[in-house]
This record gives structure tokens, sequence and C-alpha cells, in this order.
């Protein structure tokens, strides 16, 4: 009788293969690896348009009207939501303040705070926060809808540069419109602390208005409002660039947009820590 022959398996795994295959640690290296490179192509990219939108507001041709289109879109319809929001902040600042410095006698000192609280970090941030809310998202949907519709392939087709139809009038009008939005967000919130010191607090328009105007410096007002430019242009090119590098269909707009609001919203509060630092150690 021969011999059972021997059933083919394939190729067994080697004992090296078998081990690195058990450990999970290795796998989350390799998935943060991924991570990381992702980041940093993003990252690289982000500074690829960075330097070509400059390079792009400096050099012929120039769409002017575009971007005065952007400046409504993205200036004047953005007051509301700005003012809005740094009003009612002002009235809740006044309010804490007040409650806070109660024990102390501090009342007079409300309209201080207020206003430095506002003008060098609350007014810009918050500014920022809501301009990227609304304006980041709809560049993204705006430009990413182009994408998937073959609108910017079309514009390339007629050599038209998409850095400079799309990209430099919406970074132009965002950088030129938020010292504009956030200057009149910190006069709404001082209004709104005014409004409680006078009604709630017992105080004088004259009493909290002059000791805001005592006390407050060219320094605080400049160092608030040049904050202003750095988030202006973090939101744009976050905005312009999630736009360009929508793949797919209407869903990825979605997708896209909301990674916006998130990573504009993470810039601007991180870099805003080391701009005070910065402005702190001028």
């Amino acid at each position: 009788m021969s011999a059972p022959q021997r059933q083919f398996t394939g190729p067994q795994p080697s004992a090296t293969a078998i081990f690195y295959r058990r450990i999970g640690w290795l796998r989350f290296v390799d998935k943060f690896g991924r991570k990381g490179q992702a980041a940093m192509e993003y990252l690289g990219g982000l500074v690829e348009l960075a330097g070509q939108t400059l390079h792009a507001c400096f050099t012929r041709p120039f769409y002017s009207s575009e971007l005065l289109s952007q400046l409504d879109e993205i200036g004047v319809k953005s007051v509301s939501i700005t003012g809005i929001t740094a009003f009612s902040t002002g009235m809740v600042l006044a309010l804490q303040t007040a409650y806070a410095l109660a024990a102390f006698g501090g009342k007079m000192f409300v309209g201080r705070v207020v206003s430095l609280s506002l003008l060098r970090e609350l007014g810009p941030v918050l500014t920022a926060l809501m301009v990227g809310g609304r304006v980041g998202s709809g560049i993204t949907a705006e430009i990413g809808s182009m994408v998937v519709t073959e609108q910017v392939d079309a514009l390339r087709a007629m050599a038209i540069s998409p850095v400079r139809r799309l990209v430099v009038p919406r970074v132009l009008a965002t950088l030129l419109m938020m010292p504009v939005l956030t200057a009149l967000a910190d006069v709404l919130g001082i209004l709104g602390g005014l409004l409680i010191a006078v009604v709630e607090l017992g105080m004088t328009a004259q009493d909290y208005l002059g000791s805001i105007w005592n006390q407050l410096a060219i320094s605080d007002i400049m160092s608030g409002l040049s904050k202003t430019f750095f988030f202006g242009f973090e939101i744009a090119l976050i905005g312009c660039w999630n736009g360009l590098k929508v793949e797919g269909g209407a869903s990825s707009v979605g997708v896209a947009t909301t990674r916006t609001v998130v990573l504009a919203s993470i810039c601007v509060l991180v870099s805003d820590f080391f701009l005070t630092k910065l402005f702190l150690a001028i």
C-alpha cells in the first residue's frame, strides 16, 4: 500500500512573521505613522497654497469684481452674527465681573475688565470662531461644489488659475474684513457691558466709560486687531484648501466642510496662545 499523500496547504508563515503579527502595538505604530504622514502632507499642501496665494496677490491679473463680491459675502453678511455674539458676551462679562468683585468693592472696575477682555482676547477670538464657522464652511462648500461639478477643471482648461480666480479674492476679503468685524464686535461688546452696568449695577454711563478711557492703551487695541490678520488668513486658507481637495460627490463636500470648521477653530485657538505670548513679550 502506498504512503498517504500529504495535503498541500500553501507556504507556511515564518516564525518571525507570526511573532510580529501578534504584536498589537506595531499596528498602532503603523496607524500613527500613517496619520502623521497625512498630517504632514496636509500642512505641506497648506504651505504650498499659501506661497502661491501670496505670489498671486502681487502679480496680474486681478479679479476686482470677485473681490468686491467676497467683501460683501464675507464681511457685510457676517456683521449680524459677530455683533450679537459680542454684545451678549459683553453683557455676561459685566454681570460676572460685578458678581466676582462685589465683595471687594470693585464694581467701578467693571468697564475696565470688560473692555480689556474684549479688546485683547474675546473680541478677536470669538469673531474668528464665528467667521470660521460661517465663512470657512461656506468657502469650502462653494469651491468643493465647483470641483465636483468640474468647474475648476474648466477654469484650468481656459488657462485661468484657480488660485487667482477663487483663492486670492477670498483670502484678501477675509484679511480685510476681519479687523473691521472685530472692531465692530469690540464696540458692541462694550456697549453690552454698558447696558448691564447702567440697568443692573446702578452705575452711570459716565463712570463706566470713564474707567475705560482712563485705563485703555493703544497697545491693547492694536494687539487684538493684529491677531485678526493671522486668524483671517488661517480661516480662508484652510477653507480654500479643503474645497480644492474635495473628491467624490456631494457627501465629500459635507465632510470637507465639517473638517474646515474643526481645523479652523483649532488653529484660531492654538495660534491665539502663541500670538498672545508674542505681543506680551514685545
